[in-house]
């Protein structure tokens, strides 16, 4: 199973409240937090959502 690395590079702040759920949700609020995940649809969904705020490398 593939692992990511997703980390928080813009500010929430001007988003709809649904973005901000789904950073929440990923459990990063504040920018440079990282978070390492196994990739599924659930995951993967999510950052797609919240791609133009985060930064994702591969593990």
């Amino acid at each position: 199973m593939v692992k990511v690395k997703v980390r928080l590079v813009r500010s929430p702040i001007g988003q709809t409240k649904k973005l901000k759920e789904n950073l929440k949700g990923l459990g990063l609020s504040k920018i440079g937090q990282e978070r390492v995940f196994h990739t599924d649809p659930r995951i993967l969904g999510m950052i797609k959502k919240v791609s133009h705020l985060v930064e994702l490398q591969e593990i």
